[in-house]
């Protein structure tokens, strides 16, 4: 029930009151947007028993907001909030560290838009899980939590970030010892971080996100493949990582590797994403959203003339409009177990076959170079598929295959013949009774394939 329901009902009488009043006391957990620190406050002050409360707030929050939920909620465990609309998050470091150390009982923590802190020293026995994003020029990070599992810091898409990333993740070693999940996102992430993580010494790690790292190439795949052993989920979108990263992946992790995410990669083609889908038997989810692309730069001519002095001067002249032809490539995909399959914005992919029995999802927005009659979708649990920013003809070909393949899934009843030469289906008596047994237990039928144009 939303607070304010519960207030309302409150206002309805003395019994409704009480009830309302027992409501409180027994919650333990809150979700609530709010515009101040007021209603955040009065309402916290009603739940003694409070440990999981999530905010979203419409106005600034800062130190006041830290010292009313560290007075009102003693024994909360989860804390997250997040920023609506244009409001600041204005907590410091300082205050940050002073409230973590606090709370004792703390294990999980989220805040969003955290420009202000500066820097980052944090101790807590208890904090297991560490979401900060909007993170900008950190001086120091230290994070002393021996007991921290997931840790996710998202740092500006803008190159005004001087954050050392490297110190970063030689610490973490030391004091995060247990770590097993980590996200990093941040266009400071090069080779060097990533040899920092393998001193660091995390052999437990399982799931590995370092996201919009340019600089990171196939050298720093070779680091995390002798670093861990077991990754479940790896994830270097917006890297220039190759083919050959693509490979040693397949190497190291075929038996436990079930997510794997390279979006964004434009070093990669259609023959690593092939061997990828063929070398990890156990994949769930991949994405290569926007990594094999068609974009034809033109090329600027250049043209020379002898100088005074004998030698060769050159001179720039205007473009030289050619027509370029890009590379088109043809996708093979077929898994046994795959469930999701993006290829968002992949403008060279011409030609596409995808044999996935277990597929549930996929993703083909923007593949404009797509030709209908070169794919071939053979997923018989398809549920959506996304086709936003591609060609009618596509769209259609798509309805069709995917449509064509619901109604070849669906049983085929007999029929008769009648005297006038028109023919009814016959519904066997068996095939009745399995419908009413299925609505009687309220069992969903096999809903149809959705095609989504937005």
């Amino acid at each position: 029930m939303a607070p304010r329901g519960v207030a309302a009902a409150a206002g309805v009488s003395r019994g409704w009151r009480e009830c309302a009043r027992r409501v409180w006391r027994g919650a333990e957990e809150v979700r609530l947007r709010a515009a101040g620190v007021r209603p955040v406050g009065a309402l916290t002050a009603r739940c003694p028993a409070l440990a999981r409360l999530v905010l979203r707030m419409d106005s600034d929050v800062d130190a006041t907001m830290l010292a009313c939920i560290a007075f009102s909620c003693p024994n909360l465990q989860t804390l997250d909030i997040s920023m609506a609309n244009n409001a600041v998050n204005r907590i410091t470091g300082d205050e940050l560290s002073r409230f973590v150390s606090e709370k004792r009982v703390l294990s999980v923590l989220k805040l969003d838009s955290c420009s202000s802190l500066g820097f980052l020293n944090i101790s807590s026995s208890s904090l297991s899980t560490l979401w900060l994003s909007g993170l900008c020029s950190l001086t120091k990070a230290v994070m002393n939590c021996p007991n921290l599992n997931e840790l996710s810091l998202v740092f500006p898409k803008q190159n005004n970030d001087s954050t050392d990333l490297v110190a970063l993740m030689d610490s973490l070693g030391r004091t995060c010892p247990n770590l097993r999940n980590m996200h990093i996102s941040s266009i400071r992430l090069c080779n060097e971080a990533v040899f920092a993580l393998e001193t660091a010494n995390l052999r437990g790690l399982c799931m590995l996100s370092l996201v919009l790292g340019s600089k990171i190439t196939d050298a720093a795949v070779a680091s995390i493949v002798r670093s861990y052993a077991s990754l479940e989920l790896l994830d270097l979108s917006g890297s220039s990582i190759t083919d050959n990263g693509l490979g040693m992946i397949c190497n190291a992790f075929p038996d436990t590797l079930t997510r794997l995410l390279m979006a964004l990669c434009p070093n990669i083609t259609s023959s690593g994403i092939q061997v990828a889908a063929a070398q990890l038997p156990l994949l769930r989810l991949m994405d290569c959203g926007k990594s094999i692309c068609a974009n034809p730069q033109p090329e600027a001519g250049r043209s020379y003339f002898g100088d005074l002095n004998g030698g060769i001067k050159f001179c720039s002249k205007l473009p030289i409009q050619k027509k370029q032809q890009p590379t088109y490539q043809k996708v093979i995909i077929k898994h046994s177990s795959l469930k999701k399959l993006s290829l968002w914005g992949c403008s060279a992919i011409e030609a596409l076959y995808v044999n996935c029995p277990e597929l549930v999802d996929l993703n083909l927005n923007s593949c404009m170079n797509l030709h209908p009659e070169r794919l071939l979708i053979q997923c018989p649990k398809l549920k959506d598929v996304h086709v936003n920013g591609c060609r009618d003809m596509l769209i259609g070909a798509i309805r069709n295959q995917v449509l064509n393949e619901f109604a070849a899934a669906e049983p085929r009843l007999p029929c008769k013949r009648l005297a006038d030469g028109s023919k009814r289906v016959h519904v066997p008596h068996f095939m009745i009774e399995q419908l009413e047994e299925q609505e009687k237990w309220g069992r969903p039928r096999k809903t149809q394939c959705t095609v989504h144009l937005t």
